[in-house]
């Protein structure tokens, strides 16, 4: 099977470093308390910022639509502040997996572009990729994964266009699901919630799954 037109969209936090590494409560935390910031009652915040990501797929959509922060702010305030470099380790195993894989390699993430950036760094993988597909907080109402839109704009970006040559792998049922409804080869990694069929618990046994896909 020639493989080498295809390409595996790698999601990244929490899909290609694990979520027990701790960063989903820093990230919490400093969201919950830019909400503080921006004048949500400390009693409610927590609520308004689930509903917020439930509703927009991100809570900084919600932020923007119903406060009209300033992106950046934000971005300085939240991701830019997380200590990712005291909490993420090179993966070298991750890195020689990668290199086995015997199609492109792209990362799509619903997180900015410096914050995927510092993550792929952190892990000793930044060069292991062709491109990031990422959300432009700039740009506006942008949208994020699981919209349909923005798997087209990473098959676009990656310059491929049959879906069945598209492999994804993430942390987010709702993102897995997304993609496998757009056609794509899609695989679930969670080590703490229930898996879909299929599914895998850390990105290290990606190998376990697709096996005709490295070398």
């Amino acid at each position: 099977m020639t493989l080498s037109s295809h390409v595996f969209f790698f999601d990244i936090d929490n899909c290609l470093y694990s979520p027990t590494v701790g960063i989903i409560p820093l990230t919490k935390a400093r969201i919950h308390a830019y909400g503080c910031s921006i004048g949500i009652d400390p009693e409610t915040v927590k609520g308004i910022c689930e509903s917020y990501y439930k509703a927009y797929g991100l809570t900084i959509r919600g932020f923007i639509k119903h406060h009209g922060i300033n992106p950046l702010d934000y971005n300085a305030k939240v991701d830019g502040s997380l200590p990712l470099e005291t909490v993420i380790q090179p993966d070298l195993p991750l890195r020689e997996m990668l290199q086995r894989i015997k199609m492109r390699r792209w990362a799509f993430t619903n997180a900015g572009i410096d914050h995927a950036r510092r993550v792929l760094r952190c892990l000793g993988i930044e060069d292991m990729f062709e491109g990031i597909t990422f959300c432009d907080y700039l740009e506006e109402d942008f949208a994020c994964k699981p919209a349909k839109i923005t798997y087209e704009r990473a098959m676009q970006e990656a310059s491929v266009s049959d879906p069945k040559m598209c492999y994804f792998v993430d942390d987010s049922v709702v993102n897995v699901v997304a993609a496998q409804e757009m056609g794509w080869t899609a695989v679930h990694v969670s080590p703490t919630e229930p898996m879909l069929p299929g599914g895998i618990p850390t990105i290290h046994d990606l190998p376990l799954v697709l096996p005709h896909i490295f070398e």
